[in-house]
């Protein structure tokens, strides 16, 4: 089984390991060389002669745990835990509880995982897991989303990493490579790795696999190829090679490195390796973008969070390359996030640092929205095991990797369509405008509220110029209300099932006060002025068509409200004479309100002549002008709903 720590494919020098005196000496020093399977065999030997130490329990767990044994390294994490006085370090909590897992032992796995919360408040997968405490759940409900195919392809060692050249499957494999001593892999005993190609029929059938080009191929690992969409350039991962042999650090590793190569003359040429590589690190699992300007890969590179973070890279057009860049914590993790996949704007990758079902599995993230979040895409193409090297077809048809049980070798290469398309959990940013719906004026401090169902998902208030903000987890429909003072409360539902940022207008609509009795007088009502008129005069003052105004307001958002004008006159002249005058002010203000938009059905009105006078000035010539003037009025009497 080919290891994926990173991947670090870690090749190793061929120096015999000298026997030595002590067993124990012996089983570290294979364990300090990485070669993990040998050390294994060497641990174990010490416990079936009864050895019960600590130390070895943890390296039995790691050994395992790195070579994806996730049973047996849980079985040894378990031993360790169980010893008395025991100082464990807190990523191996991590890791025994993603080992716990892949035998299906979710409530023990998030034990331990409470465990790492409480021992490391800064660990980023603590922090994933507590913010995600029904992870099964959302897993679950994201599932049922493919249909899988095991490839007839596959051989009984390991296949995997595969990529898309036009009508070519090109994949990684470990068939075929040898079996000496010389091309086996110290770390997991197993042969090195090439890249072998498979063409794809109309109907989806893969031919024999065959060596891909021996430009390419070396004594070195060749896996996890991406190409560019005219199938000319390749970059693909390979141990730092000299002479397309191993080059080695001081520590006896060759690290992975990334290489490009160009297809020219119908061959192609020798690759070279990136500027951003280097011995001191691994670089790995390349991913070009859909517009070919960006590569994606995963490295241990200095900055890095974690045993593998993703990392980014521009491509200038004369084919330098940028600084690459981190894609930070929201997607790095303290483990390994690996195998990158890009399919226009989403990210797809495979971690262990995420809440999952155990081992890798693989996870999408949309790119360029920071409030997006990392889901896992769910049963069945995820598993208890390592599912990784995910691609994808924008017809919904793709591939991927797994060492799930079932298959003809340690890693294997399925086919899947994608039955359902990818929902993403979201946040989307809502941002709006309360206004008064008469004037269009703004309306600060009107509290607004979120609503999914009868559930409460945020609240805020308007600003000074009536604006409002709110970043809200997105839904097929959230209802917003807003409230103000002296407004009437507004409601409105909106569709927020996706990222896009939304902008609202909502508009507040002047609270009606109660309505007045029969008989009252409505500007009175309104704590308004009467309509007052000038001596002898019946056309209306510019001060009274404001106060009429109101009165407008008021009958349009009250349509069942009829009214009676009562007009009036002071005590100067005669009976006949006010009579008259009274009967055009009331026929002025009348029309007035019926030039406004007052339905004429609606309005009567009658003159009282200087019958009903408002004070004691029946004679007019014993008050003054500002009493007389009391009498010159018109009321606005309600007569019936």
């Amino acid at each position: 089984m080919i290891n994926r720590h990173l991947l670090l494919i870690a090749v190793l020098s061929a120096t015999t390991i000298v026997a030595q005196d002590s067993k124990i000496k012996r089983a570290n020093e294979r364990f300090d060389e990485f070669a993990y399977m040998r050390a294994i065999l060497s641990y174990e030997e010490l416990v079936d002669n009864g050895y019960d130490d600590k130390q070895i329990f943890q390296r039995l767990g790691n050994a395992n745990y790195w070579n994806a044994r996730y049973e047996e390294a849980s079985q040894w994490y378990g031993r360790a835990m169980q010893l008395e006085n025991t100082d464990v370090d807190s990523e191996l909590y991590y890791r025994y509880a993603q080992s716990l897992k892949s035998s299906g032992e979710y409530d023990q796995s998030n034990k331990w995982m409470q465990q790492l919360s409480s021992a490391s408040t800064n660990d980023q997968r603590a922090k994933n897991f507590e913010d995600n405490i029904n992870y099964l759940d959302r897993i679950q409900e994201n599932s049922g989303r493919y249909d899988l195919e095991l490839l007839s392809i596959n051989s009984p060692q390991s296949d995997f990493a595969p990529s898309l050249r036009g009508n070519e499957l090109i994949f990684s494999t470990a068939r075929d490579t040898g079996s000496t001593t010389k091309y086996i892999h110290k770390w997991n005993n197993g042969s090195f790795l090439n890249l072998h190609s498979s063409n794809i029929s109309k109907d989806g059938d893969l031919t024999a696999p065959e060596k891909f080009s021996n430009a390419i191929n070396t004594k070195t690992h060749e896996s996890s190829s991406t190409f560019t969409k005219d199938g000319k350039t390749i970059y693909f991962t390979r141990n730092n090679s000299k002479n397309r042999g191993f080059a080695r650090d001081s520590m006896g590793i060759s690290r992975l490195k990334i290489y490009k190569a160009v297809f020219k003359d119908e061959k192609w040429q020798e690759p070279i390796a990136l500027p951003f590589n280097s011995d001191d690190y691994s670089s790995a699992h390349p991913a070009l973008s859909s517009d070919g300007k960006t590569l994606y890969f995963c490295s241990n590179m200095p900055g890095s969070l974690g045993d593998s973070d993703i990392f980014k890279v521009s491509i200038n057009e004369d084919g330098s390359f940028g600084t690459p860049e981190n894609l930070g914590a929201a997607i790095n993790t303290e483990s390994r996030e690996t195998f990158p996949f890009i399919l226009e704007d989403v990210l797809y990758f495979s971690s262990d640092g995420h809440p999952g079902l155990g081992g890798l599995d693989v996870f999408a993230v949309q790119l360029g929205n920071p409030k997006t979040k990392v889901i896992n895409l769910g049963k069945p193409l995820n598993s208890q095991q390592d599912d990784f090297s995910f691609i994808l077809k924008d017809n919904g048809k793709g591939y991927f990797a797994s060492n799930r049980s079932g298959g003809l070798g340690g890693d294997d290469i399925y086919a899947f369509v994608e039955t359902k398309p990818l929902v993403f959990e979201c946040n989307a940013a809502v941002t709006g405008i309360a206004i008064a719906k008469e004037s269009g004026s703004p309306l600060s401090d009107a509290k607004v509220i979120f609503k999914d169902g009868e559930t409460v998902v945020g609240e805020t208030r308007s600003d000074e110029k009536g604006r409002f903000e709110m970043v809200l987890d997105c839904a097929e429909a959230v209802t917003v209300s807003a409230d103000k003072e002296g407004y009437l409360t507004i409601n409105r539902t909106f569709e927020n099932a996706d990222n896009t940022a939304k902008e609202l207008v909502l508009e507040l609509v002047k609270e009606a006060p109660p309505a007045p009795m029969v008989g009252a007088d409505l500007l009175e009502f309104l704590n308004s002025d009467l309509v007052y008129f000038n001596l002898n005069k019946a056309n209306l003052s510019a001060d009274a068509q404001d106060i009429l105004l109101k009165a407008v307001v008021y009958l349009q958002a009250n349509p069942n409200v009829k009214i009676q004008v009562q007009a009036h006159t002071d005590a100067k002249g005669s009976d006949r004479y006010n009579q008259k005058l009274s009967e055009r002010r009331a026929k002025a203000t009348v029309n007035f309100l019926i030039a406004n938009g007052i339905d004429a059905k609606r309005l009567d009105g009658k003159g009282f002549g200087k019958t009903q006078l408002a004070n004691t000035c029946a004679v007019w010539e014993e008050c003054d002008q500002k009493e007389n003037g009391k009498n010159r009025r018109a009321n606005l009497v309600v007569v019936g709903e």
